[in-house]
């Protein structure tokens, strides 16, 4: 750790401890507030936030900026897939498929309709076109990656001197948005419609991410444990060697979307018992396997959240505010009135509801984190974590990559 001309340059170690601090602030947090939990918000997002207002105020206070090294956070994000791909099981994956398809269609039109609500809202302040863009899939459903790719062409292409500056505050609030509403609006669905998992889900309590109340009590037998770590590590060798594979055939993938695959692959190829000398059980659906994934997911947003300089965004208010405000009244609308009676009513239904936030305003890191949060206070849902990385971990990016330069050609 450096601090030069006024920033404080937090390298990559102490960057991952100071997650792992906020991670538990965030969970002390959620624990002593009620509200926190009623509403489901993420335990990482609860100590984020507040981290990155505590680092907003040293800011204006002396002028410090904080930066944090972020390379050891991607890969926790490799690991947390892998997770979901171990505990992926063929019957859930063929259960799936309808929902998958109807998630997936739905998704790929709300991408249409975001960007026309971008276009439209940006026309109201005489902006160009573009400028909706950068507040439309291109940094919401894209992300802070898909804006860092594509902000210098549009602000080249179409004269927008800020592109950055813009993509990057609509990513940034983007993922607030999608953290605060996926809870509130399973919670109200779930209330309102007095839903619950489905009795198989509710007599299994090993969920995905988390542990339950019992779980915490009894404890994670260590061999469990150590097999959790090596069963993860194979996966992600395999999920490598498919990776490079793709690469070299000109399909480019992020490495947590093979490796994904890869937990997929073995959980319904390897047996349930590897007999051997070392006697192993494959981990899928272990409690050792869900803490794991939410150490994972949850130190990665921590991470995501805490680094966020949100003293960079002011400047850009008004507009910004506008789009993101008729984006957020659209996804709570689509997800509500459509996704929810289309996916049939049901608590798989409203879980993935919760998720539908984190897919369409911020990550899918999110989303999962908003359904996890969901699932730890009202049961399982295995179908909703495998439909929903499917969507937005593989497919809406291949999508994004057609519709945005489709939208720039004719509306830019």
């Amino acid at each position: 750790m450096e601090i030069q001309d006024g920033l404080l340059r937090v390298e990559s170690f102490l960057a991952v401890t100071i997650g792992i601090l906020v991670l538990f602030v965030g969970k002390r947090l959620n624990e002593r507030v009620r509200l926190l939990r009623e509403l489901s918000i993420p335990e990482p997002v609860t100590g984020g936030l507040l981290f990155s207002v505590l680092f907003a105020l040293l800011y204006a206070a002396s002028g410090t900026v904080v930066e944090f090294e972020l390379r050891a956070r991607d890969v926790l994000l490799v690991y947390f897939f892998t997770t979901i791909g171990i505990n992926a099981r063929a019957g859930d994956l063929l259960a799936g498929g309808r929902p998958f398809i109807i998630l997936l269609v739905l998704t790929i039109g709300f991408m249409f309709a975001q960007n026309l609500t971008g276009i439209s809202v940006a026309a109201l302040f005489d902006l160009p076109a573009a400028v909706g863009m950068l507040g439309g899939t291109v940094s919401l459903i894209g992300g802070h990656g898909t804006t860092i790719a594509w902000a210098p062409t549009i602000g080249e292409e179409y004269g927008i001197a800020n592109a950055m500056e813009i993509g990057i505050a609509s990513a940034t609030f983007g993922l607030i948005l999608a953290s605060l509403m996926g809870g509130p609006i399973a919670r109200f669905l779930i209330t309102r419609h007095r839903l619950g998992p489905t009795r198989a889900a509710a007599q299994d309590e090993i969920q995905e991410i988390g542990l339950s109340h019992q779980q915490e009590a009894t404890g994670i037998d260590h061999m469990d444990f150590l097999a959790a770590v090596l069963a993860i590590h194979v996966a992600i060798i395999f999920g490598y060697g498919l990776n490079q594979g793709l690469a070299g055939l000109g399909l480019k993938l992020p490495l947590f979307v093979t490796c994904l695959f890869a937990g997929i692959l073995l959980t319904n190829l390897v047996p349930g018992k590897l007999y051997g000398a070392l006697r192993i059980t494959w981990p899928s659906r272990t409690p050792a396997i869900a803490l794991i994934a939410d150490i994972a997911l949850g130190s990665f947003l921590a991470m995501s959240l805490m680094s966020m300089q949100l003293w960079t965004l002011v400047d850009l208010a008004a507009p910004i505010f506008s789009i993101l405000a008729a984006q957020f009244a659209l996804a709570v609308l689509v997800t509500i009135f459509v996704l929810y009676p289309l996916l049939g009513r049901s608590y798989d239904a409203a879980v993935v509801a919760a998720g539908f936030g984190g897919v369409t305003l911020g990550s899918t890191p999110t989303a999962m984190a908003n359904m996890a949060a969901v699932t730890q206070r009202y049961g399982a849902s295995h179908r909703a974590f495998i439909i929903v990385p499917l969507v937005s971990a593989f497919f809406i990016d291949i999508a994004n990559a057609l519709i945005i330069p489709f939208f720039l050609h004719n509306f830019g």
